[in-house]
């Protein structure tokens, strides 16, 4: 399924207990139409102590904080002169695909 957020996107939250925050895309996942962004929705996992199998290095137990995903219908791409808003599309004269802004029509 398409989306018309990236990987790398700088976005902010419109709605939900992290409204407002902003930050860096992470990672994408379509299938669930879900994005992880940098320093937003943190949460606690309880991590179990592995210990090392074959010379490699086990990992440590504990508290580990680390962000979990949150819905892509809840963040909006932020504009550099506008701001966050929502995506279009434009066709350049040798056919390529390109994202604009729909306040100000620049490119993203």
């Amino acid at each position: 399924m398409k989306m018309k957020i990236k990987k790398g996107d700088n976005v902010q939250v419109m709605t939900g207990k992290n409204r407002g925050h902003q930050g860096r895309i992470l990672s994408v996942d379509p299938n669930k139409r879900r994005v992880i962004i940098e320093g937003v929705n943190m949460v606690k996992r309880h991590m179990k102590l592995r210990a090392a199998r074959g010379g490699a290095a086990g990992q440590e137990g504990g508290i580990v904080t680390q962000e979990a995903p949150v819905a892509a219908s809840n963040v909006q791409i932020i504009c550099q002169s506008c701001g966050p808003t929502r995506v279009g599309y434009n066709i350049t004269d040798d056919g390529a695909k390109i994202r604009v802004c729909r306040k100000c029509g620049g490119e993203l």
